[in-house]
């Protein structure tokens, strides 16, 4: 088994830009730099998703401040459908027997 390779920031950089370039295939490249494929197109994928700070070891963009306030209203709402769901299936049973 081939162990893991470690490549420097600036090696991915330039891999990445090199694939955005689109001189070569994707497959050529990544035969010509020595790495997989799937590999280069990950490193896009970070490279778009945190910009400048992307294979830098930092964390990227944080989340918005309301996002866990949304995670925990979501969760109140949830929780809240659940009882009005079994409720509602009360209701109609007890009313069933009424008639």
């Amino acid at each position: 088994m081939k162990k893991r390779g470690r490549y420097s920031r600036a090696f991915k950089v330039e891999a990445v830009r090199l694939l955005q370039r689109g001189e070569k295939p994707a497959a050529a490249l990544a035969m010509e730099l020595g790495v997989r494929r799937v590999l280069l197109y990950r490193w896009r994928d970070e490279v778009a998703a945190k910009g400048e700070v992307a294979f830098s070891g930092q964390p990227g963009p944080k989340p918005a401040p309301q996002a866990g306030e949304l995670a925990r209203v979501k969760r109140q709402l949830a929780a809240v459908t659940e009882e009005r769901d079994i409720l509602k299936k009360a209701a109609a049973y007890f009313a069933r027997d009424l008639r």
